[in-house]
């Protein structure tokens, strides 16, 4: 879905470029270059040699984060705040020379998963604009918009919209009528042909004089991609940048026509999703291959709208103004990776909603220097033990006493007013001190959930990509709060609802930037009664 950038990180990022400055540390850790292959490759006019120690193609390496300059105690520091406060985070991986220095993983979510990458989807999208650039399937970035669909009758063509070119829509300055991302998106998504809609969109104003974040300009990319190679955006990347890569665990959604999603929804693993931070890292070469044009990487990630706190967009990447030379994927909930080439670091989040820089000061105090560290057994022993807590649910929490209203509406079914969810009616069951039962009635079908009442998530399985985990209290003695957490999906809904005689009142609200909230009445079901209790499945809300 839509992002607003949030750019604390990228600003606390610019305090380690000066601490490391000062410390005068030039030389990289021995041990990232003692076995490194020298490969030069073209940059943009000038050639540079990086020192590659290996692809990853296969797999990633690791090293103790010593080796790498980092502190391994600070990086555990991380770990205990995330904790503490119950940061809603589900991936930690930290890369530097190409060795994994962290890689976190935090119950609910697990180690293979796949995970919706949100609107980081928009760079790999402009990756493979860049790619069908130099394969000659597509002339340039000034060629103009509705050249590429000539059998389209398109409304609202003035001379703004005839102006608009394919570098428009890569910088969020497409002109198009589109004030607000998440309702325009999903009136898009509404509409029975997507890339219509966008075309047809009234214009606001000239194209390239103004940003407007609007994830309707990025799907149009994956119809151009589609229009030009006669492959859908993902059926291109399976050969031009995934194969090559060694990324086989894929999901992709689709619009009605066939064209991917090309804001948001792809779904890779962590690992996955650093592999592509590594490939811009150098220079969009891979194991003797260059799989996106050097050029095309230096110019889309340079800032070519400039934004608030000096810091700007190219062409689908975010790029700082703090750190000159660090840029971002970005999407909602916590979703990035993050490059810096002049330290050799990549850093990739996955979460359910929440915001990097919080773990910003830990994991920069952590970068300690551009040389190897002494070893330190104790703290890197202590690390691999949080990282390993990390994965393993928290302990229980005491159950208070429930409430008599629990008693009174265990079992019994409460049929929904219709709602953007859709939900039919609704069941909780409470026979136990620990853990509840919700049966939802859902347009697609029966769910039915374990829900932890000891503050910690009880998976169930039936989730799209992965389980679907359920957690909840008694906040009044009528009012029970349930958090529905599709984790591999980001989605984390937060329902309320309100018990009064024969009636419930439902509140659901979306936590990870969506927007998405609705109040909805229920009444209870005349020969409503204790609920089949079957196992668990089925998808989300």
């Amino acid at each position: 879905m839509g992002n607003a950038k949030n750019s604390k990180f990228l600003g606390l990022l610019a305090l380690t470029a000066v601490m490391l400055a000062a410390a005068g540390c030039a030389e990289p850790p021995e041990s990232a270059t003692e076995q490194g292959i020298e490969q030069g490759m073209e940059t943009g006019t000038e050639t540079s040699t990086e020192a590659v120690v290996y692809w990853p193609t296969e797999g990633w390496q690791t090293s103790t984060p010593e080796q790498q300059g980092i502190d391994s105690e600070k990086l555990a520091e991380t770990l205990d705040y995330i904790r503490e406060e119950d940061v809603n985070i589900h991936s930690l991986l930290l890369i530097r020379n190409g060795y994994v220095v962290t890689d976190a993983y935090f119950y609910p979510f697990s180690e293979g998963s796949i995970h919706d990458t949100a609107s980081v989807t928009k760079s790999f999208t402009s990756a493979l604009t860049g790619i069908a650039i130099s394969e000659g399937y597509i002339s340039g970035v000034e060629q103009p918009v509705l050249g590429f669909f000539p059998d389209r009758t398109v409304e609202n063509v003035d001379a703004k919209k005839e102006a608009m070119t394919l570098e428009d829509l890569l910088t969020m300055r497409s002109g198009f009528e589109c004030a607000n991302d998440e309702a325009t998106l999903s009136q898009m998504r509404e509409s029975p042909d997507w890339v219509q809609f966008v075309l047809d969109l009234p214009m606001a104003e000239k194209p390239g004089t103004r940003f407007v974040y609007c994830s309707c300009n990025s799907h149009l990319l994956s119809g151009i991609i589609r229009e030009t190679t006669g492959m859908s955006e993902q059926d291109y990347a399976n050969g031009s940048l995934f194969e090559p890569l060694g990324i086989s665990n894929v999901s992709w959604p689709s619009d009605p026509q066939g064209n991917n999603h090309g804001w948001g929804d792809l779904r890779l693993t962590p690992y996955d999703m650093a592999k592509m931070g590594y490939l811009y890292l150098n220079g969009g070469f891979w194991e003797g291959k260059q799989v996106v044009p050097a050029e095309w990487v230096s110019e889309s990630t340079q800032k070519h709208v400039s934004l608030e706190e000096g810091d700007g967009y190219g062409y689908q990447w975010w790029t700082s103004g703090s750190v000159p030379g660090i840029y971002e994927a970005v999407g909602r909930g916590g979703q990035r990776i993050t490059i810096w080439p002049e330290k050799n670091i990549i850093l990739v989040t996955t979460g359910g909603g929440f915001e990097p820089d919080e773990l910003a000061p830990f994991l920069l105090a952590s970068l300690q220097s551009d040389q190897a560290l002494p070893e330190n057994s104790e703290a890197y022993g202590q690390l691999q033990e949080k990282i390993a807590a990390a994965s393993t649910p928290p302990d229980p929490e005491p159950v208070p006493a429930l409430p008599e209203t629990a008693e009174k509406i265990s079992g019994k079914t409460y049929v929904v007013e219709p709602n953007p969810y859709g939900i039919e009616a609704i069941s909780l069951s409470f026979e136990g001190q620990e853990e509840a039962l919700l049966n939802l009635s859902l347009e697609e079908g029966p769910q039915i959930l374990l829900v932890g009442l000891d503050n910690v998530y009880r998976l169930s399985p039936g989730g799209q990509f992965g389980p679907l985990a359920l957690k909840g209290f008694w906040k009044t003695d009528n009012e029970f709060v349930f958090y529905y957490n599709e984790v591999s999906n980001i989605n984390n809904f937060q329902v309320s609802m309100t018990f009064e005689a024969d009636q419930v009142t439902v509140r659901v609200e979306e936590l990870t930037g969506t927007g998405s909230s609705a109040t909805f009445g229920g009444r209870l079901e005349e020969s409503s009664s204790e609920q089949d209790s079957t196992e668990p499945h089925n998808t989300g809300i």
